[in-house]
This record gives structure tokens, sequence and C-alpha cells, in this order.
């Protein structure tokens, strides 16, 4: 499949559809398709005819999170931390960080599986609407790791349900993120495509400065109680994670999370 198709792109009645397309990859995340993905919310963002922004999946599942594979090739001799502190600031937490301040409301549809990197994709968004078949997880505690860069953990679940999912690396089902408050709605699998077109229709009818000023009020409430600095100081206790896989192997510790993902695309 062609770089330039693994995201999709339409627009229809003021809301912008961002299509995640590695179906056969369970749409694991190239840097390729985050640079794709950051330009599609650019471009969404920039059009006065948009109103909502969707982003959802093809295939069985949202997101397997980080391609691991390293796209087929080799891995380098020699990596330091500094050059993972630097990919990582811009394509993970400057990424997520940029989506989640676009001004305009953006809508997670989700199906299917969640890992680890996927939440850096879902976090951002405004809402979130999931299948009942959906599940989100973030196993990375396997690989030596506290936690993804864009530790929103703590604010999206609360501390304690946080240190539960860390420590056992277990998924959240669906109904228990709704539960908790990290999803808006969950619908049949047959009626996530619909649902979400739905909700972000009737969102699209609202006066777009309105929508902006609404969002930010929201997002500057949560920076002001110390979200945004958390993100950056514990985007810093991740790097510590890769600074001692790197003095113990001489590069990123990938274990079973890779082999677990890997098994997840042949589904």
């Amino acid at each position: 499949m062609a770089d330039e198709d693994q995201i999709l792109y339409e627009v229809a009645d003021k809301v912008a559809v961002i299509t995640l397309n590695r179906p056969h990859r369970a749409n694991a995340q190239t840097m390729e398709l985050l640079d794709d993905l950051n330009a599609a919310f650019d471009r969404a963002a920039a059009d006065s005819g948009v109103r909502v922004i969707v982003l959802r999946a093809n295939g069985k599942h949202f997101s397997a999170g980080h391609d691991l594979s390293g796209g087929g090739g080799q891995r380098p001799d020699k990596i330091t931390l500094e050059h993972i502190y630097a990919l990582e600031t811009r394509k993970y937490l400057e990424y997520s960080l940029r989506w989640r301040n676009i001004p305009k409301p953006t809508i997670a549809s989700v199906q299917g599986k969640a890992i680890a990197g996927a939440l850096l994709l879902i976090w951002p968004m405004d809402l979130i609407v999931a299948a009942e078949n959906a599940e989100f997880s973030d196993p990375v505690v396997f690989m030596g790791i506290g936690g993804v860069e864009y530790h929103g953990h703590t604010w999206e679940l609360g501390p304690r349900k946080a240190k539960e999912i860390l420590f056992t690396g277990r998924a959240v089902s669906a109904r228990e993120a709704e539960h908790i408050g990290m999803v808006n709605q969950v619908v049949p699998l047959e009626s996530l495509a619909g649902e979400t077109m739905r909700l972000a229709a009737q969102i699209a009818q609202n006066d777009p400065f309105g929508l902006r000023q609404a969002k930010r009020a929201v997002n500057q409430t949560l920076d002001v109680q110390g979200f945004y600095a958390a993100i950056q100081s514990v985007f810093d206790i991740h790097q510590t994670g890769h600074g001692n896989a790197l003095s113990v192997t001489g590069y990123p510790v990938l274990t079973r999370l890779e082999g677990m993902k890997e098994k997840l695309k042949s589904q």
C-alpha cells in the first residue's frame, strides 16, 4: 500500500473525517503515518468550512500503537538517548499536544484494540465514541517503561485506576471506560460510524467561535490544574526507561510487546 494511502481524508456537511488506513497492520503507526496524520489535522484546522473533526480507523482494530517493526529495515548499530528524546518529542509528545489544542471539536471513533501509542491519538481528542468491542491498554511496563509518551493516564482514569492499568497491563473495556468517564458513548459496533457522525453533525450546527471558546475554556482549566506541566514532566520520566534500556542492552527494550503486536496484526 502506498504511503499516501495510510491516511484518508474527506469532508462532508462541515465535518472532516480522518481515517487511519493500515488495516493490514492493525493501523500500527509508522513515522510517515504520523506525519500524514498531522498534515490531515492541519488541513482540517485551516479549512473554514470544517467545524468538527472525526478521527476513525479502517479494519478490525483502531490501532496497535507504534509500529515497532522498524518498517522492515535494519536497526542502527548505535542509538543514543538524545536521538530517541528528539524523535519522540516531535512525533509523539508535540503532535499529541498539537492535536489536543486544535481550535475545533474533535471526536475519536474507536473499535477493537487501541494499544499504547493508540492512546496518543485518542486521548487528545475532545470526545470519544467507542464500539462495544473496544479495548484500551498501555502494557509498556513490559518494556521497562512507565507508560506511553503522552501520559494522560491519571487525568483520563484517575490515579488508582491508572496505577492498576499500568501495573497489570490489562485492557480497559469500553463499558469500564465509559463508567470512568474516559469515553462519552458506547454503541454497537455496527452503529459506530453512524452514531459518531450523528454526534459530529449535531455539534457542527453550533457557532464555530462558540465551540472554539468552549473547548479553550475546558483545556485551559485543565492546564491551570497542572495538565500541561504534568504531561511535560512525565515525558521525561518516560525517557528514563529508554535510558535504562540503552545502558543494559544498547537498544530500547521491545520484549513481549513487540510479539503481542505482531500477533494482533495477523488476526
